[in-house]
């Protein structure tokens, strides 16, 4: 089918997408064991009985693991209820070694909040604490089909896991992958999961369905697993959105399934049919009691919040950046709590942003490198701000200076006296430059003088040569224009 074809459907029809997103909580120890939940080791040596789920063994709650749920659900606007309990949800699969998972059913430990993306609030339906699984390695070749056989890590397995589910509010891959980015920088603000897609730490389910542009009822559902980035999700859902229209237009009905994304291929295909809640037999867990959640606890983690990504942006703002600019910032969290502590040293906002979002990452763009592997500190970066702002050297030349500070470290002030790098501000000094500058160049002095005021940028352009741009702009134009018209 035509790309102008489908483009038509499209137009008759409204999509629907809800996102399950798991986030691995950063604590030290897995939810029921002790075992380390620290990435890139040695296959299988972060194991115990209990990981391995060997008879008779206990598992014991990570009160970590409890504080940070706690905490997710109070910065996405949830309610936690005053109890919550643990259920087992039966399932087999060869890196689950118990042969269920410990998640929450029918009484999780955060319900009913939302988040606002672009002046849409998305609403959550729930956050709910669960053990993840090991991991399959897939090792071999068997030409086409792939990998000849599979071996089993369970490093993985017991790892604390907060299951976000969305309600079926957003209605584009745009909005879906609006969503799960400001999520993901919530989750990052507030410490609980670094949000590495690529490794894992958080994973992406998306509902997708299509129905007819004022019909209430939602269409039949299929659920697109292993989508681990946002170009990936957004890939995923278009495709599936014409994939499912097409389906309905050739008069058959979608099919409630689960489907795997081929990044490389570009499509989803069929992997299960869909699961619904009595399949996974859940009851509750019975070596766990129902954990009753204080308000006096909620409220002690209430006042550890922090500065959530919302309200950092509507501060940047405040200080006189653009929209955009404070978007981009706060997406860049090692580089906003950078600019903050250089905010805390009085350093102007707009300046230091100017730098940060230009030269600086410029920098890093080229030399491939994260800002806390350069030598730049915010003591030398606010100091080199405040001889900017105070006129003491020329924004060009802090341009170059601050090149110096990322790549070798030091004292912009230092840096500045040893180089002779200071504004020249000297009337006298800098009239013997510009009376050099306007002898030196007699036919354009003509040209000025005979209406041609264009050239005024030439002769600055000379004065700022001769001085390695140091003049000061401000007396340079004055003395310049005194020297042209006389």
């Amino acid at each position: 089918m035509s790309m102008a074809i489908m483009e038509e459907l499209r137009q008759k029809y409204e999509v629907v997408i809800g996102l399950e997103v798991h986030a691995q909580l950063k604590t030290k120890s897995k939810i029921f064991a002790c075992d380390s939940t620290e990435f890139g080791n040695e296959q299988n040596t972060q194991i115990s009985p209990v990981t391995l789920g060997m008879p008779g063994v206990l598992p014991v709650l990570n009160k970590e693991a409890v504080n940070m749920g706690i905490l997710t659900g109070l910065a996405l606007n949830c309610t936690i209820p005053e109890y919550c309990k643990f259920d087992r949800k039966q399932y087999f699969y060869p890196d689950l070694p118990k042969g269920y998972q410990i998640s929450q059913y029918d009484q999780p430990i955060c319900v009913n909040g939302y988040i606002n993306i672009e002046g849409k609030k998305i609403g959550i339906t729930r956050a709910h604490l669960e053990e993840d699984a090991g991991k399959l390695v897939h090792m071999g070749s068997s030409g086409i089909a792939g990998s000849s056989y599979s071996l089993v890590d369970l490093n993985r397995a017991g790892t604390p896991l907060l299951e976000i589910v969305s309600e079926p509010d957003m209605r584009s891959s745009d909005e879906a992958r609006a969503y799960m980015e400001e999520l993901r920088t919530i989750l990052r603000y507030i410490g609980v999961c670094d949000g590495n897609l690529e490794e894992g730490s958080m994973r992406c389910d998306a509902n997708i369905s299509v129905r007819p542009k004022g019909q209430e009822a939602f269409g039949t559902r299929a659920e697109i697993k292993n989508v681990n980035s946002f170009k990936a999700l957004q890939r995923a859902i278009e495709y599936e959105i014409d994939r499912q229209i097409d389906i309905v237009e050739s008069g058959e009905k979608v099919i409630q399934e689960t489907r795997l994304w081929d990044d490389n291929q570009g499509i989803t295909k069929s992997m299960r049919g869909k699961e619904d809640a009595h399949d996974y037999r859940y009851f509750p867990e019975p070596d766990l009691m129902p954990l009753k959640i204080s308000r006096e606890w909620v409220n002690e983690i209430a006042s550890k919040m922090p500065e959530l990504p919302q309200a950092r942006r509507e501060r940047y703002i405040s200080l006189g950046l653009t929209p955009y600019d404070a978007n981009v910032l706060v997406e860049q969290m090692d580089i906003a709590l950078f600019y903050d502590k250089v905010l805390d040293l009085k350093a102007d906002a707009k300046v230091a942003n100017n730098f940060l979002m230009k030269e600086i990452a410029a920098y890093m763009k080229e030399e491939k490198v994260m800002l806390e592997q350069t030598k730049l500190t915010p003591e030398s970066f606010a100091q080199l701000i405040n001889l900017v702002t105070s006129g003491a050297i020329s924004n060009n030349i802090g341009k170059q200076i601050v090149i110096t500070l990322l790549k070798d470290g030091g004292s912009a002030k230092d840096i500045v006296e040893k180089q002779g790098l200071s504004v020249i501000s000297d009337e006298d000094s800098l009239k013997a430059i510009i009376d050099k500058v306007v002898e030196s160049n007699p036919s354009q002095v003509q040209l000025y003088r005979g209406g041609k005021d264009k050239l005024f940028g030439f002769f600055v352009g000379q004065v700022m040569k001769e001085t390695k741009g140091r003049a000061n702009p401000q007396v340079l134009n004055k003395l310049l224009k005194e020297a042209l018209d006389n």
